[in-house]
């Protein structure tokens, strides 16, 4: 049987915070056009109808803030949207009871918060909070049409007249069919939106286990060309030593040499091989990123591959701390300056930068000068056991790409064939007390 995923209730936790928000934001509006309104019409600040709009704002305000206190703790979010959009209706009542009630402009406000419901509690809490609108909106006019209510007028033009009880209907009969053709229209929208989320979630399940089989296949194919060389190294120097009449000391020696060496090679492929394919978490520790680099560029440069041949300059901030296992560190680094020195074919220069960033960032910069790559090659030089070079198994730079996934820290490659290749390292920093 097929599962559909569903939408998860904390996916109404960012919607919940944008409509407290614009909560706060309508009463703020209301409160500043009230004001200009007194001002322009010079209408007494103590009149009854502008005293009950301001305690009605302040209300707002304090039920949002209500609302932000109680959501740190609020483990129902639709009962709490609910909860939100029921007691919103009735204030827009109040607002449109103290505007003038039949005659006010403010119905549409209506409309505002079925449409919010429906993002919310697609259609049907539209629906329902339609429903909630029509109903307080009916009973209202039926009460002022009897006389038993006569609404606060803040305006002499918005006064309450008589009107032909068809009128009335039609009025009423407008204002809720507006609202459920809202609901219905709104919440339409956003059911087919929640279906293609949800499509979309499982297409990116399924993407993602094709992708993954993808790379295991193409793993297992790099893994199975890399191992046939040292099989047949080992299977031919082992078939030589058992043939009879190899009784030559030197000969046996040099084959036991070939042996021990493919041996070596086949584990070293098998445990970088496990190393991207899991990377150990090892211990994880506080360290100065510029004395660890220091100390790797130091090392590198006494290599006798490199030495003499590529020129290092340096630029460190000082009391730069993250929280990594060192060996990973210095497998990352090493790995980077080994690709680096050996893009340059003859004499290069290799330039590390070290430095702080905005919003606790440090960063790593190893440029070099070296052959380049283009657009193509950048995409691929992460995928295990691709490589341009004419030794060397494609790993490193892939177990390097892992290593960095496993910190949740990026990755950033910038090169332009014939000009040089800029890897940059972002990580986050510690503050050490």
């Amino acid at each position: 049987m097929k599962n559909t995923p569903e939408i998860p209730e904390n996916d109404y936790y960012g919607k919940l915070k944008w409509l407290m928000f614009f909560r706060v934001l309508f009463g703020t509006l209301l409160l500043g056009s009230t004001i200009a309104f007194r001002l322009s019409e010079n209408t007494s600040p103590t009149a009854f109808p502008l005293l009950f709009l301001y305690g009605l704002i302040c209300g707002i305000l304090t039920l949002s803030l209500i609302y932000l206190i109680i959501f740190q703790y609020v483990k129902q979010y639709i009962s709490f949207v609910y909860v939100q959009l029921g007691i919103d209706t009735f204030i827009i009542t109040l607002i449109i009871f103290v505007t003038g009630s039949f005659s006010s402009v403010f119905t549409f406000l209506y409309l505002l918060v079925i449409i919010c419901a429906s993002m919310l509690l697609f259609r049907r809490g539209s629906m329902i909070t339609a429903m909630l609108c029509s109903v307080q909106y009916g009973i209202m006019v039926d009460l002022e049409y009897l006389d038993i209510l006569k609404p606060l007028n803040i305006q002499d033009s918005l006064v309450y007249a008589d009107y032909e009880w068809s009128f009335v209907c039609y009025k009423v009969l407008t204002t809720m069919i507006a609202c459920f053709g809202v609901a219905f229209l709104s919440g339409f929208l956003a059911e087919q939106e929640r279906k293609a989320k949800k499509e979309l979630i499982t297409l990116e399940d399924h993407v993602q286990r094709v992708e993954k089989m993808a790379a295991i296949g193409e793993m297992a194919a790099g893994l199975a060309h890399e191992i046939k060389n040292p099989l047949a190294s080992l299977s031919g120097s082992i078939q030589l030593l058992r043939e009879d009449g190899q009784s030559d000391v030197v000969d046996n020696d040099k084959l036991m040499q070939i042996i021990l060496r493919e041996a070596d090679r086949l584990s070293d492929l098998v445990n970088n091989f496990l190393l991207f394919a899991k990377p150990q978490h090892g211990n994880v520790e506080v360290v100065s990123l510029d004395i660890v680099l220091e100390e790797i560029v130091c090392l590198f440069e006494k290599d006798d591959i490199h030495s003499g041949r590529i020129t290092f300059s340096k630029e460190f901030d000082s009391r730069i701390m993250i929280e990594i296992d060192p060996g990973h560190l210095r497998q990352i680094l090493w790995n980077l300056l080994l690709n680096a020195a050996e893009s340059i074919e003859h004499e290069g220069e290799i330039n590390i930068k070290l430095y702080s960033g905005p919003n606790q960032n440090a960063f790593i910069r190893i440029t070099d000068n070296g052959c380049g790559m283009t657009s193509e090659t950048i995409k691929t030089i992460f995928v295990p056991f691709f490589t341009t070079k004419t030794h060397g198994n494609g790993l490193g730079l892939s177990i390097v790409h892992r290593i960095m996934e496993s910190y949740n820290t990026r990755l950033d490659v910038e090169s332009e064939p014939g000009v040089g290749t800029t890897i940059s390292l972002n990580f986050k920093q510690v503050v050490v007390s």
